[in-house]
């Protein structure tokens, strides 16, 4: 689905060159390595790839051994090591993944098509497959926050929590980055707010490695009263 807006644009020549792959880090030791390797492999290692991390046990070890930057960051949440992560890279495509392997490395080509094509932001839908590796709990979650944003924006969206998209770098420079727990929504909600081609794309979700992180109730709260501030404060700015 492409949600047009009026800021679309132009169509661009990018490669693998000019992509980073960012992401939050936190005591990901069983997945770190599977997620990177996969990144080299699908970039043929050309994708400059970004850890912020706050972990206690060998995560940042293994990502410099193959090859990432790592910034150690002291653990303050989701939100603040990915707003680190995204404003982080010279290059001009910006990947979001997480570090846990549940999302397909091997669509990045897609992601970068579709930025070449004139997308500003592109945004791996998890939930159009059926995401039957998610939790239930989880899975109800998602649909409902992809509800209740749609209805405060006037315009659908399906997964507005994905881990997985593509921006343009100055899209992320330009936009004020305010949320924590509610970061994945606001990075999809803002820019299409403000007009910008947004995309959402299907995408496979696998069983994560490792322990979830989130609290599915205080968790789910605070993602739902980000995406309550974001939508009133891009309605009256």
């Amino acid at each position: 689905m492409a949600i047009q807006g009026s800021q679309t644009a132009e169509p661009t020549d990018y490669t693998f060159d000019d992509l980073a792959v960012v992401m939050g880090t936190y005591n990901e030791k069983e997945a770190i390595g599977t997620v990177l390797e996969d990144i080299e492999t699908v970039t043929d290692g050309r994708a400059e790839v970004v850890c912020v991390d706050g972990s206690s046990d060998r995560t940042p070890e293994i990502a410099r051994e193959h090859g990432a930057t790592v910034i150690e960051q002291e653990p303050q949440g989701y939100g603040v090591a990915v707003r680190e992560a995204v404003l982080t890279p010279d290059r001009p495509v910006v990947v979001t993944t997480d570090c846990d392997d549940t999302y397909p490395m091997e669509r990045l080509p897609d992601f970068l098509d579709e930025i070449n094509d004139g997308g500003d932001v592109v945004s791996g839908d998890r939930l159009y497959y059926g995401a039957e590796q998610m939790p239930a709990m989880n899975k109800l979650g998602n649909e409902l926050f992809a509800l209740l944003a749609s209805a405060l924006m006037g315009k659908r969206v399906h997964d507005t929590t994905t881990g997985m998209r593509a921006y343009r770098r100055e899209v992320l420079q330009k936009i004020k980055w305010t949320e924590n727990t509610g970061l994945s929504a606001e990075l999809l909600m803002r820019p299409l707010m403000r007009g910008y081609d947004v995309r959402e794309r299907p995408i496979e979700y696998d069983e994560r490695k490792g322990e979830t992180k989130l609290d599915p109730f205080s968790g789910g709260a605070a993602i739902a009263k980000s995406i309550v501030r974001v939508a009133l404060e891009e309605r009256f700015r």
